[in-house]
């Protein structure tokens, strides 16, 4: 879906361009998933190194940052609803 495209590129443009958070390193985002409803989006991602622990920093740092990222989607993508956004580490890649 579109809305979930438009998610995709905006939160990778915020990352790369805004992010400090010194646990968040090497990250791409491989993919929005959007609720029917718009209320929530699950946004999947790589880290390198891909450790356990650097997974688990990398997810706690975009969490932690959600609300900001979230309030950016709400000023840069025109959706009805502005979604709750979820962390998940994308384990396909390493298939």
């Amino acid at each position: 879906p579109r809305g979930a495209a438009e998610i995709h590129h905006e939160l990778a443009r915020r990352i790369r361009a805004e992010f400090k958070d010194p646990r968040v390193g090497l990250v791409t985002l491989t993919g929005v998933d959007l609720t029917p409803d718009y209320a929530y989006a699950t946004v999947w991602f790589t880290v390198l190194p891909d450790d356990p622990a650097n997974i688990e920093s990398t997810r706690d740092g975009l969490q932690r940052a959600s609300g900001f990222l979230r309030a950016q989607l709400g000023r840069r993508v025109r959706i009805h609803t502005n979604p709750e956004l979820r962390f998940v580490h994308d384990p396909s890649v390493e298939r």
